[in-house]
Order: structure tokens, then sequence, then C-alpha cells
């Protein structure tokens, strides 16, 4: 007992010690949520006496399971068979293993990763975009939907093609006994549902089942999870729901905002003391989260007291910024400050690059976590390739890149081809095009392949002339002429792919302005000396998105690109409260320090664009004279609540009311609108 007890607080300990029935444990950043598990799970069979066998702890991550694995069999003596803690996923894979025979599937079935996915649907449908496919055939099942309720559901021609992409694809996994990663939750659903006597006795196996960063969960694990409670309802769920930031991925947070109404009589515990960061980074963090309406609501509190006051650095523009983080982290460095406890965090990905150049020229090591380099990106390099055959034509490598890029219906055996016979000759591929006439390329090619060629060929001249007339003018000539863009037409990350060639034609423009006199040979000189920096190893300042930073935590942090449009995003399918969590969540990672970084103006979408300062700035209190944005209520629809007169009730509405927030209460069967500020939360 002492063991398990010694290292938790109150409502920790409550929370562990609340063993039956649905348990919400909300646990905020910091909070010690992993230890409240652990000790949750070791008190179920250390003392209650469950046999491990009967319990089951899912997550999200390997890692995350890993961990939690490792704390846990510490703290658990003597079992014969060690509890089940692992993924989703992993969960289905083992549960599928046992059952998918009832679906007259063999056990032996492989399971299929997301490149192994894509190939086959190339092979199915090569016309339409194979991401896109791919993320609508994941949606399909994770909606439970048939290719026959796809088809159904099809409005536009291009879905319909979809649905029957679907239709065969799924044929094709049933004819090779493949699964891939969306069917393991899927189809393990499908047999507790089609099969009760299966959830029965599923669920009797599984007596006590724990669920992590359960804000994290979409519709199809929900309902799953409800399949596994079939027999009893001894469910407890530890998540957050200010720090729920994938609802771009299907994650619902009403499944954390409405746990009690899907789990009837469900505990409530709150985690609010944080053992990681200083007070003044809570105090801010808490003033921003609470502008959300859609929460239930807690206030993170500091065990390690007070620290430095949040910075806020303003800058002109990128490069500047870039500049004046680098002295700052330079510093950090000198004071004996681990280069590892320092995060620089951005919400979109190419802003990376302004910070990239900067650490590179102050001469700090760096590290990109869950992404690549700017110069790295693929379609970066597509361009790249583009201006070094421009600049030199008997650059085969780079060719070869680009010659199929956007498609020409050009495969690697015609390329292949081109180039054994160029080598014959003793001459470029390029040149080879250019010098052979139709019919010899027709020999390797077909005829409609050999006149693309031939105009591919021209294109590259032509601009290349138009390069030595006027520099500045070569890219946009570069676009127009071969349409690069097109390349990611209709893929699931277009948008941020062509937010990355803007950004590239936006530098090569400013290269151009400050160095009127420079060649293209020039421009591809400086990128090398920032493209080809050496490996990191060992210790280095980490870059990363906020959602990469989701779980980790560092000594120092820097967030950068707090404007609107940037955090916020602000646009279309942009949630402003998502937004929010993300700049909490961010802000959370900071242990010592918090530094709050924007620019007056940024490179954005090939053109210097002027920038406001986010809103976030205000909201979190950070703003001496600006404008008090108005908290939103706490209060949501489904609250039980209670007045001073007329009793206890449940929120049917929220409204605006002036300064104040109007609440339409339903008082056992009479409904009527108080303000927010005359009843409490029960």
């Amino acid at each position: 007992m002492e063991k398990i007890f010694n290292r938790l607080n109150e409502s920790q300990t409550n929370a562990v010690k609340q063993t039956e029935g649905p348990v919400l444990i909300l646990a905020g950043a910091g909070s010690g949520k992993t230890t409240t598990i652990i000790s949750r799970l070791a008190y179920l069979i250390e003392v209650i006496g469950i046999p491990a066998s009967n319990t089951l702890t899912l997550t999200f991550t390997n890692k995350a399971a890993k961990e939690m694995k490792e704390r846990s069999l510490a703290m658990i003596e003597n079992v014969a068979y060690p509890p089940l803690l692992c993924t989703f996923h992993k969960f289905g894979l083992l549960f599928l293993k046992f059952n998918i025979h009832l679906l007259n599937r063999k056990n032996n079935f492989v399971v299929i990763d997301t490149d192994d996915k894509k190939r086959i649907i190339k092979k199915i449908n090569s016309e339409l975009p194979t991401p896109l496919i791919a993320s609508e055939i994941s949606r399909y099942k994770n909606s439970l939907l048939t290719p026959d309720d796809a088809y159904k559901q099809a409005e536009l021609f291009n879905y319909k093609q979809i649905a029957e992409v679907y239709r065969e694809y799924e044929n094709y996994l049933n004819e090779n006994n493949l699964v891939d990663f969306d069917d393991l939750i899927a189809l393990t659903y499908k047999l507790l549902n089609d099969n009760p006597e299966l959830a029965k006795t599923t669920s009797q196996k599984y007596q006590y089942i724990m669920i992590d960063e359960y804000q994290d969960t979409n519709e199809l694990q929900l309902k799953l999870i409800q399949k596994l409670c079939t027999s009893h309802n001894n469910i407890c769920v530890v998540g957050d729901d200010d720090q729920s930031i994938y609802g771009w991925r299907g994650a619902h947070i009403r499944n954390i905002m409405e746990f009690d109404q899907d789990f009837l009589g469900a505990n409530v515990y709150k985690l609010e003391e944080n053992y990681r960061s200083r007070s003044p980074i809570l105090k801010v963090a808490n003033a921003l989260i609470e502008h959300n309406r859609s929460r239930l609501g807690k206030k993170l509190l500091s065990t390690r007291g007070g620290g430095d006051d949040v910075t806020t650095l303003n800058s002109n523009d990128e490069n500047e910024e870039a500049r004046k983080i680098a002295t700052k982290i330079g510093k950090l460095l000198e004071s004996g400050v681990r280069a590892k406890e320092i995060a620089v965090l951005y919400r979109v990905n190419v802003l990376s690059r302004s910070i990239e150049e900067g650490l590179n020229r102050a001469g700090i090591a760096y590290k990109l976590v869950g992404g690549l380099r700017f110069y790295d990106r693929a379609e970066i390099k597509d361009l790249i390739s583009y201006i070094r055959v421009i600049t030199n034509n008997h650059d085969d490598f780079s060719l070869k890149r680009i010659v199929n890029k956007p498609k020409r219906g050009l495969g690697k055996a015609s390329v292949d081809k081109i180039e054994l016979a160029a080598h014959a000759n003793e001459t470029s591929i390029y040149e080879y095009i250019k010098n052979s006439d139709i019919s010899t390329l027709e020999g390797l090619v077909k005829k409609k392949n050999s006149l693309t060629l031939k105009e591919f060929v021209k294109n590259i001249d032509m601009v290349a002339k138009a390069a030595l007339e006027s520099t500045y003018e070569f890219i946009d000539l570069l676009e127009d002429t071969f349409h690069l863009k097109d390349i990611y037409k209709g893929t699931q990350d277009e948008s941020d792919r062509i937010l990355n060639m803007d950004e590239f034609y936006g530098l090569f423009r400013d290269f151009i302005k400050k160095s009127p006199d420079s060649s293209l040979d020039e421009f591809l000189n400086e990128l090398t000396l920032q493209s080809e920096q050496d490996q990191v190893e060992g210790e280095s300042i980490y870059m990363m998105s906020i959602h990469a930073s989701k779980g980790l935590e560092f000594e120092h942090v820097f967030i950068i690109g707090l404007e609107e449009g940037f955090l916020p995003l602000i646009g279309d399918g942009s949630d402003l409260e998502e937004e929010r969590r993300l700049g909490y969540v961010s802000m959370t990672r900071a242990k010592e320090t918090l530094t709050l970084s924007h620019a007056a103006s940024r490179f954005y979408k090939g053109r210097r664009s002027d920038l406001q300062k986010s809103r976030f700035f205000n909201e979190a209190g950070l703003c001496d004279g600006s404008l008090i944005v108005e908290k939103n209520t706490a209060f949501k629809k489904g609250d039980l609540v209670r007045h001073k007169v007329f009793g206890t009730g449940r929120v049917a509405g929220v409204s605006r009311a002036g300064r104040e927030f109007k609440l339409n209460i339903n008082f056992a069967g009479t409904k009527r609108d108080i303000l927010a500020s005359f009843v409490e939360r029960l």
C-alpha cells in the first residue's frame, strides 16, 4: 500500500481508490497522469486482488505503452501473467488472431503498412490521387461504411470512383488474407457487434478497463470501448479536454466532454496540481484556455512555485526573429543549459525554415522532430532539381528526378532505357533527347512520350535563356511553363506543399532583390551551404510542430509564429477552440522559461505579408493596455447546476447576454433563463 500511495496527492489517491463503475480522471498537463494510471493498476492487482489477466489498459503510442508497462511491472509483484497494456491497434491485432475465423478468414493474416496500402490502391487506380483515395478509405472504415454504403453516399463522380476502388481494394485484401491498420479496430468492433456472446465473454475477461489519452479517441474507438463494457461498467478513462488537438484526424472531443452521458453514474476526479511548470507559465496557459467554452473546467496550480515571467519577443520579420531566438539560445547554452532542454515550437511547418537558417548562422546544432528540414522536403527538392538542370543540362541525377514531374507518362523502365542509350552514346540524358530524332526516341518509348520529351527539353532551353535576361522573373516563368504545383494536386497535404513552394519562390525573389547581379548558380550555392548540414548527433536543440511536442517537456520553450493566420490558424475547417488548445499544449511544455514570439511580417505564399499579432497574447493577459477579451462561460449544454431558489436543473442552452452568459435551464420540466453568475455547477 505504501509503495502505491507514497507519491500520490489527495486527488490522485481518491482516483486510484475508486475502482468500481465509470471513472473520468481529468488530468491537466504535467499533473502526473501516468503515475496515477499505473498506481491504479497496481492497486487493483496488489491490494484489491484482481487477477492481472482480467485488466486491460489501452493507450495510443508504443512509446507510452512501453513506459507504462515498465513502470507498472516495477510496482507489481508475484503475478503469473502480466497485465495487458498496449495500444488500441495492438489489442485489435491480438483479438483478431483469436477470432477472425468468425469472418471466414484465416488467422495467419498479414498486416500491411501505409506504403503497401498505397501501392495496392495505385495498382487499382492510378488516375485519381492515391493519398486522397487512401484517406477516404480510412474514413469509410472508421465510419463503419461498406463499399456499397460509400457508393450510395457519393454525390460526385470522383467519389463514386473512390467507392469502386474501395470495393476492389477490400476484395484484394480478402483474397490475399491481408488487413490494414484501420481493420485492426474496425474488424474487432464488427466481430463484437455481430456476436453478442463473444462481446459478453470478452467483457467478462477484461473486468477492469483503463484508457489513456481519452480525448484522442474517435467515434469507432468509443463504440469498441462500449462493447468491451458489455457485462460491466468498470471503465476508467484518463485525459485532458484542454489537450484535444487531433480533431483533423478524427479524434472527437465529445467523447471526453460527454463521458458521463455515455457511461452513466460516472465519478469525476480532477488532477490540477502541476509538477512541471513554474507559476508564471501556468498563469498564462490558464488565462488562455479559460476562453474556451467547450471544456469541463479546471485550473493548473504549480507545485514548483515562482519563476521568470513569460517573455514576449517582437520582431519586424522572420529573419530578425531568428536572430533574436538564436542569440537567446546561445546565451542559455553558455550558461550551462543542456541543448536537449531547449525547444522551438510552431503551428505551421513552413515557419521552421527561417529558424533553421538562424541557428545555422549561429553555429547551433538542432534536430527537426517529426518532419524534414525545409530544403529536404520533396517539393523543395523538385524545385531545386529543376533549377539545377536549367543551370547544368548535364546533371542526369536531377533530370531523372524531374523528368516525370508533373507526370509525362514516363515509367521507370522508359527512363532507364533512355539513360542506357545516352550512356552508350557518351552523352547526357538531356543532350541525347535534344539531339535524337523522333524515330530514334520511338524505339525506346511510345510516340506520344517521345514528343513530350522533346517539348520538355525545349522548355528547359527557353526558361534557361529567359533566366540570363532576367533572373528575378525566372521563377514565375518556371512555374508558368512547367506547372510544378500540379504535381501535388489532389493530394492530402496539397496545401502544405504549395505553401512550402510559395515560401521557396519568395525566398528566391528576396535573394535576387538583395543581390540583383546574382546568377542561378550563386543562388544554388547559397542553398547548398544550408542544405548540406552534417547529420546532427548528440546534444542539440529540438525543433518541432506543436502537435509533435504533445507529451514532451523542456526546460526552455520558444513558440514562434504567434500571429493571426498562423497561431491561431484561420480559414476553412479551422476550429478556434482547437487552436486555443494547441496554444495551451505548447505553453505547458515549458518547465522553467517560456518565450512567445511574433513577427510583423513574413514571407507567406510567395510574398511578404504584414501580419497581426495573435489574439492569444490578449487572451493570455500578456498585452498591457490591450482590450480585455471576455472570458467564456465554463457552463455547457448538459451540465447539472444548482440555483438557490429553483434547486437543481440541467443546462439546455448557453447564449451571450451583454457582458454575461445566459443559461437556459430545465428545472424538473420547467425551463427558465438564468444568468450564469447566479448558479453553481454540480
